[in-house]
């Protein structure tokens, strides 16, 4: 059962940092798989390697955007943010520079909304709806966080998504204004309403 703040029987150690509902759900393509087990000479990895609760096919980082939207069963989610790995992965892949390995790949899964509770099973089929004006795929978002910090411009657009998570608002909200944007010339439509 999805729930606003996890699928049932999910857990969370550190609430702090993992969950909350623009984290209630996270999903990592299959394909990255065989990417990992080739980059580090492995046989292969079973489901949830890498903490995901979804492993899908077909929804890869640089063509789902923030704010699209997923039915899966009765469940409805919302596209909300990359992931950025903590050490958790680097115990879980038992290499202690994993995250950063991890993240430099930009291949990050992303993380889900639940708009919609309802019963989800394995092999439900995964509806697709892209949705908003603003159409900033994850890897987009992930590359402007960590690897394109000076296109203000990029993070002004991040920022216009209504669906994006508030503590990536807040980041790209802190950079521009460190930047000297004023605070009124900052986008209102996105994030929760902006500032």
């Amino acid at each position: 059962m999805a729930r606003e703040l996890k699928l049932e029987g999910d857990g969370q150690a550190d609430l702090e940092s993992h969950g909350g509902k623009y984290k209630a759900v996270y999903v990592y393509p299959f394909e990255h798989y065989f990417d990992w087990a080739a980059e580090l000479g492995c046989e292969g990895f079973p489901f949830g390697q890498f903490g995901e609760n979804f492993t899908t096919e077909g929804l890869l980082e640089d063509a789902v955007h923030i704010g699209d939207r997923l039915r899966i069963g009765d469940a409805m989610f919302e596209v909300t943010q990359p992931r950025v790995p903590c050490f958790k992965l680097a115990m879980k892949m038992d290499q202690e520079d994993f995250p950063k390995r991890f993240l430099a790949s930009g291949r990050s899964g992303f993380y889900l909304r639940v708009l919609v509770g309802g019963h989800v099973m394995t092999g439900d089929a995964i509806r697709y709806f892209r949705t908003g004006a603003e159409r900033v795929s994850v890897k987009e978002v992930q590359d402007l966080m960590f690897k394109d910090k000076t296109n203000l411009d990029g993070a002004m657009r991040a920022l216009r998504i209504s669906a994006l998570a508030p503590g990536w608002c807040a980041a790209f909200e802190k950079r521009l204004l460190a930047a000297g944007v004023a605070v009124e010339e900052l986008p209102r439509s996105g994030c929760g309403g902006g500032l």
